[in-house]
């Protein structure tokens, strides 16, 4: 049984991710782990190429600015990494998500003990969002709360949206057609992605939003990024991944949350984070996928 990882990235040194950790993160568990570098210019190919020559596979691209709507440019590089990996199994891990090492057995246990029931496509991981610097997780409801990351090889598997998920398409032309697909069987590994998507010094929080903007098609309407504009942070008490010391130790910036300070930006949300807290669901809650019982 192979196991591939794959994932997509462009201009990652210049913006900031963390794709070199992101990469190390799944590689004791793959045996490969395919990267479809988009047309940088910052030396990110390179660097990609020399994380672990035996075991990457660069898939060159160039980003098709025409599928910007709805950032299915995202969706796209997705895919043309997936298209190239060899494995009866696919992990995928975005350039801003990192894997914790405690948690790789839990995975490739998971994989074993599922490699011959049919009815189970694959695994949704819960999420940690980090915010402002490494000491700071986002909670509220506006986050979502677990995602697809590990799944079969099966060809009729595509990124679904932006490529936050995965859905199962009758063919390549009716995905390519707007064929919304259907939700894939999982079950649940209680192994968080380590989600590292609005950790950078304000700076480079600004190009990486617009450069992210640009992808949406959507109208950057504000200057400078606020990292006091969020609903609900909490302190993060555990520890991170160990491809991550280098950056957690060398951080250079400061940011204090203050909750009284807390942004809403729909008045909603605000009133039913109490209840679901009491209640312990998400009200409406997006589910990207079908859970099995068993």
């Amino acid at each position: 049984m192979r196991i591939s990882g794959f994932t997509y990235v462009r201009n990652g040194l210049e913006l900031g991710y963390p794709f070199i950790e992101s990469i190390r993160s799944i590689l004791p568990i793959c045996d490969e782990v395919v990267v479809a570098v988009g047309d940088s210019h910052d030396g990110t190919r390179e660097a990609v190429e020399a994380i672990d020559p035996q075991k990457i596979k660069i898939v060159d691209t160039v980003w098709d600015m025409q599928l910007r709507k709805g950032g299915k440019v995202f969706a796209q590089q997705s895919n043309a990494a997936l298209d190239a990996i060899t494995g009866e199994w696919a992990i995928h891990i975005q350039a801003d998500e990192v894997m914790h090492e405690k948690d790789l057995p839990l995975l490739l246990q998971a994989i074993q003990d599922n490699e011959h029931n049919e009815k189970v496509d694959g695994f949704i991981q819960p999420f940690l969002h980090f915010w402002g610097t490494y000491d700071y997780i986002r909670t509220s409801r506006k986050v979502h709360k677990h995602e697809i990351r590990v799944f079969r090889n099966n060809k009729y598997i595509r990124a679904y949206s932006d490529s936050q998920g995965f859905r199962i398409y009758r063919s390549a032309d009716t995905y390519n057609a707007g064929e919304k697909g259907k939700k894939l069987h999982v079950k649940k590994i209680d192994a968080p992605v380590y989600h590292y998507n609005a950790v950078r010094p304000a700076p480079l929080m600004n190009k990486k939003r617009d450069n992210f903007l640009i992808h949406w098609n959507v109208e950057n309407k504000e200057k400078e990024f606020d990292y006091q504009k969020v609903d609900r942070l909490e302190k993060f008490t555990g520890e991170h991944p160990a491809v991550m010391k280098d950056l957690v130790e060398n951080m250079n910036w400061h940011f204090e949350f203050d909750p009284a300070k807390a942004y809403w930006e729909k008045k909603k949300d605000k009133y039913l984070q109490p209840i679901e807290d009491f209640l312990g669901i998400r009200i409406g809650e997006y589910k990207n996928y079908i859970l099995l019982k068993k």
